[in-house]
């Protein structure tokens, strides 16, 4: 899916790209106005410890050695040691659909199927699992707009709340920009 650019793009807007658990679960009949309240709640609180925990281990200032200031990264390891290991426990006792190659946001999504993806027009729902950590995944309502015979799938969301948007694209910013700087990085060593 890379396509040896710097800036992950689809539908001309930012995104997120990844290899994570999903599944598209097709609906026949309009999803009831209280579940798609309910996915836009959930998605929110899913969006939000995401965030929550991809700022851990990040320091103001790397040069900061004061015993304070050890302690909290001391203890913000084992917390996130604890997070992980709570993941493991999670995804043990709650299996996960396959992981596989996925670009999006708060438009759409494409991804790589195994064998034949969905057909096209169809409607329903992609489930995202973030992060280990997260029981739940992210769940956005949409079309399949494209699918052909290798798996390559693309969708169009129905958007979703603007706070939900938001969250998605600064997901997606967070990650490009922890890509710029690792490139930086490899570019130097």
């Amino acid at each position: 899916m890379y396509e040896g650019t710097d800036t992950i793009v689809l539908y001309e807007e930012l995104a997120y790209e990844d290899v994570l658990p999903l599944a598209w679960r097709p609906h026949l009949e309009p999803l009831d106005p209280a579940v798609v309240t309910s996915f836009g709640e959930r998605n929110l609180h899913v969006l939000q410890a995401c965030a929550a925990i991809e700022e851990h281990g990040q320091q103001e200032k790397k040069d900061d050695t004061s015993p304070v200031a050890s302690e909290l990264l001391r203890l913000d390891l084992k917390v996130n040691l604890l997070l992980d290991l709570l993941g493991q426990l999670v995804v043990a006792n709650n299996p996960r659909p396959p992981a596989m190659p996925v670009r999006f946001n708060a438009l759409g999504a494409t991804w790589k199927a195994s064998g034949t993806g969905p057909l096209p027009a169809g409607e329903g729902v992609l489930e995202l699992y973030l992060r280990d950590s997260l029981p739940q995944p992210l769940r956005l309502l949409g079309r399949i707009t494209a699918s052909d015979q290798d798996g390559r799938v693309k969708a169009r969301f129905i958007p979703p709340s603007d706070t939900i948007a938001d969250l998605i694209e600064k997901l997606a910013f967070r990650r490009h920009r922890r890509q710029i700087a690792g490139a930086r990085q490899s570019r130097r060593g």
